[in-house]
């Protein structure tokens, strides 16, 4: 069941965030836990489905609320000056807060977490788990911006993607981020799948978005869906889950 949270921020603020758990009693070790990043729409109802799927398959999960600083326009503006400049900015912040928050609960292993973007938030991922964060041990890499300097994820965590081959805007980054990780070593796991386009892995209901956005082929696939969503699981679970 999912719940509204306020996680603490260095500056003595909150950001809003929800949180689902799996059923039951935790384990004596805690549950693994995932932060979840969400696409440029926001806190949209196919992210919070994303919570709860985390969530049934065993992970505690987190989703923070990036726009709850002032407007939603001024937040957005600072979350797109990270994605153009590749520094860290106050979306980094706060998904390091919201680490600290859930690595912080009794009920979490602070030592087994992942973190799964999409879209914007799949740049935001990959780019907070190149900055080697505690704790986590997997990134998950959907329709998110990759940088051109390789350099940059040399420190990354083991990375699973998951991109749409009609996905104009995008699938040279699924393709960039695969040369990436085979150059580096570092253990991956990234598709680009031929028949979907961007955010083709969530149920997410924007009209707006499919015609404005037409060259990204916008929507979801359902098969290509199905088989990310399986190696993005199987993914973590070996490198997240597993207390080895």
């Amino acid at each position: 069941m999912r719940q509204h949270v306020r996680v603490p921020l260095p500056d003595g603020g909150s950001l809003a965030a929800t949180v689902a758990l799996p059923e039951g009693a935790a384990p004596a070790t805690g549950w693994p836990g995932m932060v979840v990043v969400h696409e440029i729409y926001g806190v949209e109802p196919d992210m919070l489905d994303v919570v709860d799927r985390c969530a049934e398959h065993g992970y505690a999960a987190v989703l923070p609320d990036l726009y709850s600083h002032g407007t939603r326009v001024g937040c957005l503006a600072r979350a797109m000056h990270q994605l153009a400049t590749g520094k860290p900015g106050r979306p980094t912040a706060d998904i390091d807060a919201t680490r600290r928050w859930l690595a912080g609960r009794e009920d979490v292993d602070g030592a087994r977490l992942g973190v799964i973007g999409f879209c914007m938030g799949g740049g935001f991922a990959l780019a907070y788990a190149a900055s080697a964060p505690p704790g986590v041990r997997a990134a998950s890499v959907n329709y998110g911006v990759v940088p051109r300097d390789q350099e940059e994820l040399r420190s990354v965590c083991p990375v699973v993607g998951s991109y749409g081959g009609r996905d104009q805007g995008f699938r040279s980054h699924g393709a960039r981020l695969q040369e990436h990780m085979r150059a580096l070593g570092i253990e991956h796991d990234v598709e680009i799948y031929p028949a979907a386009g961007h955010s083709f892995m969530t149920d997410g209901h924007h009209p707006v978005a499919k015609l404005a956005l037409f060259p990204l082929r916008h929507g979801l696939v359902r098969p290509a869906a199905d088989e990310a969503w399986r190696r993005t699981f199987a993914f973590f679970d070996e490198h997240v889950a597993d207390h080895e």
